[in-house]
């Protein structure tokens, strides 16, 4: 056969993606400072320059995540290998797990420990609620032997943010390790990993630290690497076996396991520099400041919260559809006429909800007024009855009530 048998049908040229405004769930807009680290030239992964710039992503990470734990490292994957890094160290066979679901990402929890021949206990709450410390505790009792607790500090799928603080007291109560995914908290809301108590942890690069999707920031205590040493069987993951892993991201001298994305550790390194120089609290602050702008002109346009205010992402806002609204036409319009991109619901809730990110380098006042200026003119458009102008104008009223500098 000749080679140009296999030539692609249609012609194949340089990609050039359209520039979007990310106000979805995830990803967010990637700041140009981490665009412009991810172009510089690349480095041999066990470089000692480079290793030495892993030194300091470690440095930075117990800084976002607040704990002093020795494994505190990027895994190569997104958030969902973070969480399976967690799953398939912490279980061996047979071993009971506290599962908490109410939404989407609690339902992978469960997926994880019975591919890895755990057994889950599930606690339910309804989407858009948090998870009940109450019924975690009654699991508990009723689970004795149960080794951990995992349960979603911030649900994507609904906005919804659990008591991570609670839920970690109660299964240090019950001998329990914990594992908690934080993929949209980390950066935009409270994580206190130590003074908590979170034995393993995960995130993601590509929400609220302003860089793009590819690595999952992970942590995990004294208590989990004891846990993995002591195995009775080996992991079932040579990847993500955090005990050979400790010869690579664990020690200064470093030991081949994987050809690390060099580039992509740039990235996630200027982000979180960014991070350091603005301030945690600083950051906390500034993803509030601006939710509380879109709440009010969402209120304007008779857009409900999916969750209750006092457990309400401020970097996830799930609202419901107006009645008699097209959902997807008012995301088609927003994307084909605004560049702006928002999220539809997931699961229980498609077709019902939208959910607007307000995330790390999307997290800014001109991305609350375009955002409102936009979905108020298109639901006009749609036959709506609204005070043209009115959302924005809340907005700019709430920012001169609540001045964050």
């Amino acid at each position: 056969m000749n080679t140009e048998d296999f030539r692609p049908e249609k012609e194949v040229k340089v990609f050039y993606p359209p520039q979007r405004v990310l106000m979805g769930p995830g990803p967010s807009d990637t700041h140009a400072r981490v665009l412009n680290a991810m172009a510089r030239p690349t480095l041999g992964h066990l470089d000692p320059v480079f290793t030495e710039m892993m030194e300091e992503i470690k440095g930075l990470m117990r800084y976002a995540f607040q704990t002093k734990n020795r494994m505190t490292f990027p895994v190569s994957g997104p958030g969902s290998v973070g969480m399976e890094m967690c799953f398939v160290n912490m279980i061996e066979p047979g071993d009971k797990v506290i599962v908490c679901r109410n939404g989407v990402f609690g339902g992978r929890m469960i997926e994880n420990v019975e591919r890895h021949g755990g057994v889950a206990v599930v606690v339910d709450d309804k989407w858009g609620e948090p998870v009940d410390p109450q019924k975690v505790e009654d699991a508990l009792k009723k689970n004795p032997d149960a080794k951990i607790i995992a349960f979603v500090h911030a649900e994507t799928s609904t906005g919804a943010q659990s008591d991570a603080k609670t839920l970690c007291e109660i299964a240090r109560k019950y001998n329990c390790l914990t594992i908690a995914d934080t993929v949209t908290s980390l950066g935009g809301t409270p994580i206190r990993v130590d003074e908590w108590g979170i034995d393993a942890i995960y995130s993601g690069s590509q929400k609220c630290l302003s860089c793009p999707p590819g690595l999952s920031p992970v942590s995990f205590s004294d208590r989990v690497t004891e846990l993995v040493k002591n195995r009775k069987s080996k992991v079932h993951s040579w990847f993500m076996d955090i005990s050979l892993l400790l010869n690579y991201w664990g020690s200064s001298a470093r030991t081949y396991h994987h050809t690390a994305p060099t580039n992509a550790l740039y990235g996630l390194h200027e982000s979180l520099l960014m991070l350091a120089e603005e301030g945690l609290e600083h950051s906390w602050a500034r993803h509030r400041y601006n939710y509380e702008a879109l709440k009010a002109g969402f209120a304007t346009l008779g857009m409900n919260y999916v969750v209750k205010e006092e457990h309400r992402l401020p970097q996830l806002n799930s609202v419901f559809v107006p009645a008699g609204v097209d959902e997807k036409e008012v995301r088609r319009r927003l994307l084909d006429e605004y560049n702006l991109e928002i999220g539809a619901g997931l699961g229980d809730f498609a077709g019902k909800v939208w959910r607007f990110g307000l995330m790390g380098t999307s997290c800014r006042v001109e991305n609350v007024i375009f955002c409102l200026n936009a979905v108020e003119t298109i639901l006009s458009d749609l036959g709506m009855k609204v005070e043209r102008g009115a959302a924005a104008a809340a907005a700019h009223k709430s920012y001169a009530a609540k001045p964050m500098f």
